[in-house]
C-alpha cells in the first residue's frame, strides 16, 4: 500500500489491505495519475498514532495551503464553545444567507480534511466555511465527536439565526454528519438546509461489495471499535440508516469506483430515496477512496464543483 496520504487515510479511515490499484489507469487525466503516484511515493508515518496525526497535518497544511492560495481563501483558527474550528473566507468575502459546516475525514482517529476539503468550497460557493476539529478516537469514542460537531451547530445557529447551515462531510466525516442529522431531529432541532454525504457509511455495522474488493473488513472491525467504545454498531444514533430518513435534508451522495466505501455511500442514497428524500449519487470513474482531499486534477475540480452546486443550494428550491 502506498505510504502517503492514501494509506493515512485508509489505514484509519474504516480501510486496511491494499486500496489503491498498483497502476492508475489509463483513462485518467496525466495529473490525477500523477497525483496518485506522488502520494504512492509519500513515506511512510510509523504505526504510531501520534506520527499519524503529526503526518496528517502537515499534509493539509502543505495541500490546504496550497489550494487557499490557488483559490484566494483565508483561514482563521478559532472556537466556537470549547470546539476548536477553521474558518474558511472566500477572497471577496462571503454572501450572507448561507454557511457551510464541515466533519472532515481521517477514520475518527485524525485530521485528515479540515483544510483540503474545505478550501476549495468556500471560493467555489463564495460561502465561509467552518471545520469543525473535532475530538478524535479512541481516546474519545463516540459520542464525543457529534457533541462537538453539535455544539458548533448550535453556536453558528444562534450567532447566525437568519442563515441556513448547509452540513458536509468526507469518509468518517461523511459518517459523523449524518449522525449529527439525527442528532438533530432527535432533539426536534432544525435540521441542514442540505447535507452533502461523500464517500461515507451511514450503517457501521454494514459493509458491501467494494469494501471486500478494496478494503479489510477486519480492519474497519479495529476502526470502528476505537471510534464507538461500548457503543453498538447497530444503535440507529451511530447508524442512523437503521432509523427513519424521511423528512431528512436533500443530499448529494458523491464517491469513486474504486472506493471502499461505494457500496455503503449508494447504499445509503437509496435509502434516503426510499424515505422518499431528494438524493442524488455522482460517482467518478478509477479513482481510489474520497481522491479530492489529497490529489489535485481536473477530475478533483469537477468533484467540487459539483459539490459546490448542491452546498451553495443552488440546485435546491429556497
Amino acid at each position: 500500500m502506498s505510504g502517503g496520504l492514501i494509506s493515512l487515510m485508509l489505514t484509519t479511515a474504516l480501510i486496511g489491505g491494499p486500496v489503491v490499484p498498483p497502476v492508475a489507469p489509463d483513462l485518467l487525466s496525466d495529473a490525477a495519475r500523477a497525483g496518485l503516484e506522488a502520494d504512492a511515493a509519500r513515506p511512510s508515518a510509523g504505526p504510531a498514532l501520534r506520527d499519524r496525526r503529526a503526518r496528517a497535518e502537515a499534509i493539509q497544511q502543505e495541500i490546504g495551503r496550497a489550494r487557499m492560495a490557488r483559490y484566494g481563501v483565508t483561514m482563521r483558527e478559532a472556537l466556537m464553545g470549547d470546539t476548536p474550528v477553521r474558518v474558511f473566507e472566500p477572497a471577496a468575502g462571503a454572501a450572507p444567507g448561507v454557511i457551510l459546516m464541515n466533519l472532515h475525514g481521517g477514520g475518527f482517529t485524525v485530521d485528515a480534511g479540515s483544510m483540503t476539503e474545505t478550501a476549495p468550497l468556500a471560493a467555489l460557493t463564495g460561502r465561509q466555511v467552518v471545520a469543525v476539529r473535532y475530538r478524535l478516537a479512541p481516546e474519545h469514542p463516540f459520542p464525543a465527536a457529534i457533541d462537538d460537531a453539535a455544539s458548533v451547530y448550535r453556536e453558528i445557529s444562534s450567532t447566525y439565526p437568519d442563515a441556513r447551515i448547509v452540513l458536509f462531510g468526507t469518509s468518517a466525516g461523511a459518517s459523523l454528519a449524518a449522525e449529527l442529522v439525527a442528532r438533530l431531529r432527535r432533539d426536534g432541532e432544525p435540521m441542514p438546509a442540505a447535507l452533502g454525504f461523500f464517500s461515507g457509511t451511514a450503517d457501521l455495522a454494514g459493509g458491501g461489495d467494494s469494501l471486500d474488493m478494496f478494503g479489510d473488513r477486519s480492519a474497519a472491525a479495529a476502526v470502528l471499535g476505537a471510534y464507538l467504545g461500548a457503543r453498538s454498531a447497530q444503535d440507529v444514533e451511530a447508524s442512523p440508516q437503521r432509523g427513519d430518513l424521511a423528512g431528512w435534508p436533500p443530499t448529494l451522495c458523491l464517491s469513486s469506483s474504486r472506493d471502499l466505501l461505494l457500496s455503503s455511500t449508494a447504499a445509503f442514497c437509496r435509502a434516503l430515496d426510499e424515505a422518499g428524500v431528494s438524493a442524488r449519487l455522482v460517482v467518478f470513474d478509477a479513482l481510489p477512496h474520497a481522491f479530492w482531499a489529497y490529489v489535485d486534477a481536473p477530475e478533483t475540480d469537477a468533484a467540487f464543483r459539483t459539490m459546490a452546486r448542491h452546498l451553495s443550494l443552488s440546485e435546491l428550491p429556497r
